[in-house]
């Protein structure tokens, strides 16, 4: 997994779908290995059939392929290589395809993975892409925990409820679950902090939406005209 520069605040840094476990980064950081192997590959062909239309191709095929080009790599960039998750000791930011979510660790009011992973803050539910839910990992957990059901773990904390889906009493976990159990016990850990205080934060990634639209305003414009 990607990790950022070390920091004396050293906390373990984890990938969902992977084994690997680093210590020596400031937060928990949490990707989709499967969603960024998927992302990588997908851009390779975009740009290789891009190319050779713009290459290989005459008059308006060029056209049509640099505009596919701009339109669809920012769009399978932001669905595949941009989500990820920072859990550190002030806050939690989320960072979906089009929009990255600051929040506060006195402004989380719960976590969950049911079929996805979300996090409650204010009057808002934010979705963590980054944290995908598997059915199947879920299953594979109840079996290996001699069938235990699905329980739900509900923790008070400094005027909050954390709660989390959890798969199994314990044993074998659910990834998703082991990494909402984690950013939960920060939030619990650090709500009363005096620099995890604040509110929620939202943040469009024009970096991204600006291009698509872009691309895809050409690309339109191109078939209407023929």
């Amino acid at each position: 997994m990607s990790a950022h520069r070390p920091d004396a605040r050293a906390v373990r840094s984890c990938r969902i779908g992977g084994m690997s476990e680093q210590t020596g980064y400031a937060d928990h950081t949490y990707r989709s290995t499967m969603g960024m192997v998927g992302g990588t590959l997908l851009l390779a062909l975009v740009v290789m059939l891009a190319a050779d239309g713009i290459v290989g191709g005459e008059g308006r095929t060029r056209w049509l392929s640099l505009a596919a080009l701009v339109a669809l790599v920012p769009l399978i960039f932001a669905f595949s290589l941009r989500p990820a998750v920072y859990a550190g000791r002030e806050r939690l930011r989320v960072r979906n395809p089009f929009r990255t979510i600051t929040l506060p660790w006195a402004s989380v009011e719960g976590v969950r993975a049911a079929y996805s992973a979300e996090v409650f803050a204010g009057d808002g539910k934010y979705q963590m892409w980054a944290i995908p839910v598997s059915l199947r990992q879920r299953k594979k957990a109840q079996r290996q925990n001699q069938g235990g059901g699905n329980s739900s773990v509900n923790l008070s904390g400094h005027g909050s409820v954390f709660a989390t889906e959890l798969s199994g009493n314990s044993g074998y976990r659910a990834q998703a679950d082991q990494a909402i159990d984690e950013i939960r016990a920060l939030a619990e850990r650090h709500a009363s902090d005096e620099d995890a205080q604040g509110a929620p934060s939202v943040r469009w990634a024009y970096e991204v939406l600006v291009p698509a639209v872009a691309g895809g305003a050409a690309l339109l414009l191109l078939l209407f005209l023929g």
